[in-house]
């Protein structure tokens, strides 16, 4: 798919070489900002680094991730999406790696992300074979409210229907991703209230602020 340009924002396609301006958008940004993380107290960026970039990268090789340049502002990183193909047998590999992480605040969220996964099912659920899993979407906060994040994940979906994909899924722990999402077509399928999911002590793991109250799974046919 070509790039598409709007306002001044390039969309296209993202390459390796984008990398490190990438990962030091996410640390500025999806991390201050994604509620799970921001509630945790904890350094979320640099917990488990050395495997997420290795996943990062295997999702930018597959030509399934995007970035949005601001050309007005010097060709500034201004959005993306981290996203890549899963399959069938992704559901226990993810089960075995969460199970297998040190439990701090990435590898609970992990956790919760397997458990939520292996309930959705979507695989079964849809009858099929493969699916092009929305892993991160990430919108500088001085573009936000300006449909940036709906411009990147419907031009996500064009990659995916060029690319074959039959399913696109994002698990929104997030109730303003999940509304955007909603208003592109996307249908909450299966969701998880935080205030449900407790640890050994019986307390909430996750107690994000208001109104973010539960992981939602997001799915549009492609």
């Amino acid at each position: 798919m070509a790039s598409s340009t709007k306002d001044g924002i390039t969309i296209r396609i993202m390459t390796k070489e984008d990398y490190p301006s990438v990962k030091a958008f996410m640390k500025d940004d999806f991390f201050q900002s994604e509620p799970l993380c921001q509630s945790s107290g904890e350094k979320v960026h640099s917990q488990h680094e050395e495997a997420n970039d290795e996943y990062h990268l295997s999702m930018i090789a597959q030509g399934t991730c995007l970035v949005a340049i601001d050309a007005n502002n010097g060709g500034r990183l201004v959005g993306l999406v981290l996203a890549g193909a899963q399959f069938p047998e992704d559901l226990e590999k993810h089960r075995l790696e969460a199970e297998s992480m040190e439990q701090n605040f990435w590898g609970r969220i992990c956790k919760m992300l397997s458990k939520i996964e292996r309930e959705a099912d979507l695989f079964e659920r849809f009858g099929i074979s493969k699916l092009l899993y929305s892993h991160i979407t990430s919108v500088d906060a001085s573009m936000r409210g300006k449909g940036l994040g709906s411009r990147l994940a419907a031009t996500l979906m064009e990659v995916g229907r060029a690319k074959g994909f039959p399913v696109m899924v994002a698990y929104c722990t997030s109730f303003y991703s999940a509304r955007q999402k909603e208003a592109l077509g996307m249908k909450c399928v299966h969701s998880l209230s935080y205030a449900d999911y407790k640890g050994d002590q019986g307390r909430p793991i996750f107690t994000p602020a208001e109104p973010h109250t539960m992981a939602r799974v997001m799915v549009i046919k492609l």
